[in-house]
């Protein structure tokens, strides 16, 4: 019989983890020595700056949740399901790892909490022991180890009470120093600190916010869950330390607890309770981190982020990740055996900074976005996450920045690996939102800028209507040399009668994109209901001129052994029409673009005043087209300007100037040739490709007769007068 997965409500689930991890080791040990430094003023300042940045992250947190359906994984779930899968991982696997080395740092807590009552304990067996214990209860099952959290949590409250009792039954210091001196620690032998050293020491208190968002994928209602209890947590542990604040200074002089770290013990008006509390504190938050720290990895393997992520994603009858459980348990034991995590501690601190950050920041794009996606029933103003992903980076270099540095270095690792991973996301994520934002944006800014666009910023844009898969086929490979690597691909296909055809049609359409989208090329089609092709690509272009982001060039090929020599007239005058370019790839049978290397470049008809009004006339697609050709075929440019002028003269100096105002590369090879145009290219069948520029006569009876005549296949261009290669 197949056991049902317990899930968990508001206080079991997020409200008393998130309690005991903030009020642990710190509130009971450093609190004292905070105050007893920076004094009352500097410590509640300490303490509003870092809930500060706590508190928005639990907003932004508490937002978020209640707009998307959170799964396993808290922070990696959010942040994946905004920003994708590798930015997600990038994140989640550093706070998986954070999170599990985290509970043997509590383990040594525990221990040292334990040799004050103990002083002989060997160390190493107490910290086996201790995370045995840990490791016992929470194998039994997450329901037992939320009942042992609450006992835990019995013991804190009469640990709290037996401090504040101490105000009843002590000698009270009334002298309060409002602004402390900072003399330092007993580790320094108090030769001075300063604010921001102590703000680091006591930032860790309050960095549990996530510990009820890890548990997202065993709560009842985690849209509802998260905030509450996440809010609500926040809101009553900073009054504990607010007042703690004011106990502390109530019960001793700033030089008693700069000194002395166990003065709450010392002064409570029942020390073992204290000292108990000390004990569940740290066996509390060791037992929130083992928990959920499986569930962080079981969240990355489930979406095939780790290595043998099938193996991680299991889980066992009661619905616990046994798997995940175990490696973490190996981690922890590694940690243990390191002996001290102090160097590594700092390091995991940035972790949760960075987890932090990334929070606020997946809420900030959402909003920036205004999407109507975005609708949470807890609104948040965008100074929140703000203030959040700012407060979180700049502490994290407050604190270290080399480690700072350190671990955003070992996120973009992290990040890289990933995205070559190739990651399939099965819902899809915000950045094509975000994307389309900016590209709208930056389109806005443009047309503002200039209505027209600038030639400086013309890149090939394709249109290519087809009728039938070879129209593609046989030009795929020049396709992607006139494109790459900043170029795009618009296909309009007609519809076909038979619905055969038509599958066969949208499969070659769906396999010839995928290619052209693996080499980084942008590809997209359509279908258009229209027997007539020429009226089509007509009414496409006229209505494509109102789009900012359209097709510049049509482009088509065409077999010289059935060619409608009117549609192409026909198109090359709607062309002109509609201020597009046009490319007319005509292959010659047997010789197709041969070992693609060697490109002539036939320029005609060049103005005389061609420099000083830096216009060749209508040489400029074809002139651009070779350039582009030439690059992607690392091949050679022969650059022969026909002049069946007699009385004009190109100069040495004018092909001088001509390469250097184009930018041709340095082998190319300029030269002038007299007489008509077919008779030069038939002396010159030296190229793997001819490129042409197509005048006001020329027809497409005329471009079949160039390239049968000189056997090469060509390339023949039809300005749009909105290229410039001088520019």
């Amino acid at each position: 019989m197949k056991m049902t997965k317990k899930t968990f409500g508001t206080f079991a689930g997020v409200f008393t983890p998130t309690t005991l991890t903030i009020l642990g080791v710190i509130m009971y040990i450093r609190q004292p020595w905070v105050v007893g430094n920076a004094g009352v003023v500097g410590a509640l300042s300490i303490l509003l700056v870092s809930v500060a940045i706590t508190f928005t992250t639990a907003l932004s947190l508490s937002s978020i949740t209640t707009n998307v359906r959170i799964g396993a994984g808290g922070a990696f779930s959010i942040i994946s399901k905004s920003l994708g899968l590798e930015i997600g991982g990038a994140i989640g696997i550093p706070f998986y790892i954070a999170q599990a080395l985290a509970v043997a740092m509590y383990v040594f807590g525990f221990r040292e909490g334990l040799v004050s009552i103990l002083p002989g304990l060997n160390a190493l067996i107490a910290d086996i022991v201790i995370f045995s214990l840990v490791m016992g209860i929470a194998f039994i099952s997450t329901s037992f180890a939320f009942k042992i959290q609450y006992v835990i949590l019995g013991i804190i409250i009469l640990s709290l009470v037996s401090i504040y009792g101490a105000l009843f039954v002590s000698e009270l210091n009334y002298d309060f120093e409002w602004f402390g001196k900072y003399p330092g620690s007993i580790e320094n032998n108090f030769s001075g600190t300063s604010y921001w050293v102590v703000f680091a020491v006591f930032f860790p208190a309050v960095t549990g916010v996530m510990a009820g968002a890890n548990m997202s994928g065993d709560l009842t209602s985690p849209r509802k869950s998260i905030p509450k209890g996440t809010i609500s947590a926040v809101i009553l542990t900073t009054i504990i330390y607010a007042s703690l604040i004011f106990v502390a200074s109530l019960l001793a002089t700033p030089d008693e607890l700069a000194s002395n770290y166990n003065l709450f013990i010392d002064k409570a008006l029942f020390s073992p309770i204290v000292l108990a509390g000390l004990l569940g504190a740290t066996l509390s938050s060791a037992l929130g981190s083992f928990i959920g720290a499986p569930r962080i990895m079981l969240a990355l393997a489930e979406k095939g982020i780790l290595p043998k992520s099938r193996e991680l994603a299991k889980i066992s009858k009661k619905g616990e990740p046994v798997n995940s459980m175990l490696i973490t348990a190996i981690i922890v034991f590694i940690g243990i055996s390191l002996r001290d995590l102090n160097t590594i501690a700092p390091i995991l601190t940035m972790f949760f900074m960075i987890t932090y950050a990334m929070v606020n920041i997946v809420v900030l794009v959402e909003q920036s976005l205004s999407l109507p996606s975005y609708r949470p029933t807890l609104k948040v103003p965008m100074i929140v996450p703000a203030m959040g992903a700012f407060g979180s980076i700049a502490i994290m270099f407050v604190i270290n920045v080399i480690v700072a540095l350190t671990s955003l270095i070992l996120i973009f690792i992290f990040y890289f690996y990933l995205v070559n991973l190739k990651l399939k996301s099965e819902v899809g994520d915000s950045r094509s939102g975000l994307f389309t934002a900016l590209a709208e944006w930056a389109t806005k800014k443009s047309s503002n800028l200039s209505p027209q666009k600038e030639v400086r910023s013309w890149r090939p844009d394709l249109l290519i209507p087809m009728t039938m898969p070879k129209d593609i086929r046989s030009s795929y490979k020049l396709i992607h040399s006139i494109i790459n690597p900043n170029g795009s691909i618009k296909i309009l296909s007609l519809l076909n009668e038979n619905p055969e055809e038509q599958k066969n049609i949208e499969q070659f359409l769906s396999n010839a994109s995928k290619k052209y989208k693996e080499s980084g090329i942008s590809v997209s089609y359509a279908f258009v209901e229209n027997r007539e092709l020429n009226t089509t690509i007509n009414i496409s272009m006229q209505s494509l001129n109102a789009a900012f982001f359209k097709p510049n060039v049509i482009f088509v090929s065409i077999d010289t052994g059935n060619v409608n020599l009117q549609f192409y007239d026909k198109l090359i005058a709607d062309v002109k029409k509609n201020n597009f370019g046009m490319i007319i790839y005509i292959p010659f049978s047997t010789a197709s673009l041969a070992i693609e290397k060697n490109i002539n470049l036939w320029l005609t008809d060049i103005p005389t005043n061609w420099k000083e009004t830096f216009n060749i006339g209508n040489n400029d697609l074809s002139t651009l087209l070779a350039l582009l050709i030439c690059n992607n075929w690392k091949g050679e440019i022969d650059a022969l300007i026909v002049d069946d002028n007699p009385g004009s003269k190109f100069t040495a100096s004018d092909i001088e100037d001509l390469h250097t105002m184009v930018r041709f590369p340095k082998k190319t090879h300029i030269s002038v040739k007299q007489g008509n145009l077919l008779e030069n290219v038939k002396k010159y069948r030296n190229a793997d490709v001819n490129v042409f520029s197509v005048d006001d006569h020329m027809m497409t009876s005329d471009m079949i007769q160039i390239v049968n005549e000189s056997r090469i296949s060509g390339i023949f261009c039809v300005d749009s007068n909105l290229e410039n290669v001088l520019v």
